[in-house]
């Protein structure tokens, strides 16, 4: 599946597709420069007819091969995700707005405590496995729509999404 138009960006995640089957380090590292090279890209995602979900988030499939899928997130102002961990590899990049991201730390298999919180601008690139565990949230913090880039280690056809497990945020 693809709907970027661009043979550059095809080849770019070809080869990151590629790449999945190496060391977790080296393809953190390949899967972050292309990333960094999609996000410098202006009009990566024009012609694409990006769905939204207003009052939430939408999830929009751009790129998918056996390895990995690419997802355009749009987020509606105030939209945020569960706190949740990955079955897979995660790495994202905003593209427009703000978006802010909250780490967790679990708990127990049900509830997780917060760690941090940052807020994310376009051209922030991160990069995680699922051994962390690396359990977190992500909401559009800012007064317009947010639009960020999301790679995922698994085959879209095999998995609905990439999450693995979904948290409640424990009272303290």
């Amino acid at each position: 599946m693809n709907a970027l138009n661009d043979q550059y960006d095809t080849a770019l995640l070809s080869r990151l597709g590629s790449a999945s089957r190496a060391t977790a380090d080296d393809y953190l590292k390949a899967a972050h420069l292309t990333l960094d090279a999609l996000a410098a890209r202006p009009g990566l995602l024009d012609g694409i007819a990006l769905k939204r979900n207003p009052g939430g988030y939408a999830r929009n499939l751009v790129y998918g091969d056996d390895d990995i899928s690419v997802w355009a997130m749009v987020w509606d102002v105030g939209a945020r995700t569960s706190i949740h961990d990955h079955h897979c590899s995660c790495c994202f990049a905003v593209l427009k707005g703000t978006v802010g991201e909250s780490r967790f730390a679990a708990i127990d298999a049900r509830r997780a405590v917060l760690k941090s919180t940052a807020t994310r601008g376009p051209g922030y690139v991160a990069c995680m496995l699922p051994t962390g565990p690396n359990l977190h949230q992500m909401a559009n913090l800012g007064a317009e729509e947010a639009i960020s880039l999301h790679i995922y280690g698994f085959d879209h056809r095999q998995h609905a999404n990439s999450i693995d497990r979904e948290y409640e945020l424990a009272a303290l």
